[in-house]
Formats: C-alpha cells, structure tokens, sequence
C-alpha cells in the first residue's frame, strides 16, 4: 500500500471538487465512484484500487480485521494493491472518495470469509502491475516500489 500525503493540495480541492478524478483520468486510472467507503472490510481480488479523499477525513483500518488504522484527509491519496482488505472505522459527515482503477479492471467485492480462498489467492497473483502511477503517471512511487 502506498500513501500519498497531500497528493493534491486543499487550495486546488476548494477551487474543482473534480481535481482527483482528472488526477486519475490523465494518468490513465479511470473513476470508478464518487462516494465514500464500505464500512466492512472488504477487498478486491482483481483488481488495484487508489482511493482520492476529496473532502473530509476517514479512519480506515487496512489488512482486515487485525490491520493497521490510518487517517486520511482530503488531499491524501491511498493506493491499495489488489487483495488490500479496508474498511471505514469513522469518517465526517462532509467525506467524498474518488475511487479509480487501472483500465480494463473489472472489479469484484470480496469480503472476510469468502470461500474460494485458493482461487482469490491465484486471482490477486494475477493481477498485473498499472502501466502509471495514479499520481505520478510514468514516474512515480508505484512505478518504483512495485515489484
């Protein structure tokens, strides 16, 4: 997983609510949704996610049940690689998430205790590394530190 801190900066947020899907859009990760995030955990099997805080602030506990608690605020970007179980601990009532795939992802909703566990583990292995980086483009932090 990769945060970005203040991937887009809150004076830019305040002038285009649109600012994190066009973000996304020119570098090649469509929108998927404009709304907020499932409060159960949940993951995607095959696909990558990267998650915009266009307003407000999230607590978000990532690796499932047992995971990590990260606050994000508007202007931070969160990329989930493929498998990454989250789900919203507590947000205000002013939230707005920009979610956005790679192109061609059709992506599922997994949740704790699916059954097919062998065939989530081979999906996630199987999905292929972006071609950009949702922030950078062709350089940049998931174009560095993804194998």
């Amino acid at each position: 997983m990769i945060v970005y801190s203040q991937a887009i900066a809150l004076e830019t947020l305040k002038i285009s609510g649109h600012a994190f899907d066009e973000l996304f859009e020119r570098h090649g990760w469509p929108v998927g949704f404009r709304n907020g995030i499932y409060p159960f955990t949940h993951y995607h099997s095959n696909a990558h996610e990267v998650l915009g805080i266009a307003s407000g602030e999230a607590t978000v506990q990532f690796g499932g049940e047992s995971g990590k608690t990260l606050t994000a605020r508007a202007g931070d970007a969160l990329l989930l690689p493929a498998g990454t179980g989250h789900k919203l601990i507590s947000s205000g009532p002013d939230l707005l998430v920009i979610g956005a795939y790679p192109p061609g992802s059709n992506r599922d909703l997994m949740r704790s205790g699916e059954v097919d566990k062998a065939g989530i583990r081979a999906r996630i292995v199987g999905v292929t590394k972006p071609n950009t980086d949702p922030i950078s483009g062709a350089v940049g932090a998931m174009t560095r530190l993804w194998a």
